[in-house]
């Protein structure tokens, strides 16, 4: 499913740098995604800094089955495309400038929040709980 999200990460000076990710945005499955793979600072900055990407936990990049068990980043560059991060000044815009459906943000106290950014929806900007637990692989 496509459901559109941003990653992103807060900066110490309050702005957010953040990534574009095409599918399986919802919490249900980027949400848990993101708090059981990419639960640390180091893990986050890295998926980020990759760019916009298809799937930030894929068995396959562009065609290319991964070794059995194994998942990374889809990343746009990995088929030549140009999509460095975003920068945004603080999370006021980095919520609502070309926002997607759901915005993720990694903050500085090590936890991952998510919001509703699409806008025809009534929780529009609300809080979204991400749950816990890994995904069955």
């Amino acid at each position: 499913m496509a459901t559109r999200s941003r990653i992103g990460i807060e900066l110490k000076d309050g702005s957010i740098l953040s990534a574009y990710h095409h599918w399986d945005g919802y919490p249900e499955w980027l949400g848990r995604i993101l708090k059981t793979h990419y639960n640390t600072k180091e893990q986050v900055s890295e998926l980020i800094d990759g760019g916009d990407m298809s799937s930030c936990w894929s068995d396959k990049i562009w065609g290319e089955e991964l070794p059995e068990g194994k998942y990374a980043p889809e990343y746009y560059s990995a088929r030549g495309e140009d999509c460095p991060p975003r920068l945004d000044k603080d999370h006021g815009t980095y919520l609502t400038e070309d926002a997607e459906e759901y915005s993720y943000l990694f903050t500085t106290y090590g936890e991952w929040i998510c919001h509703d950014t699409c806008q025809w929806h009534d929780s529009y900007l609300e809080s979204v709980e991400i749950p816990n637990g890994a995904l069955a692989v």
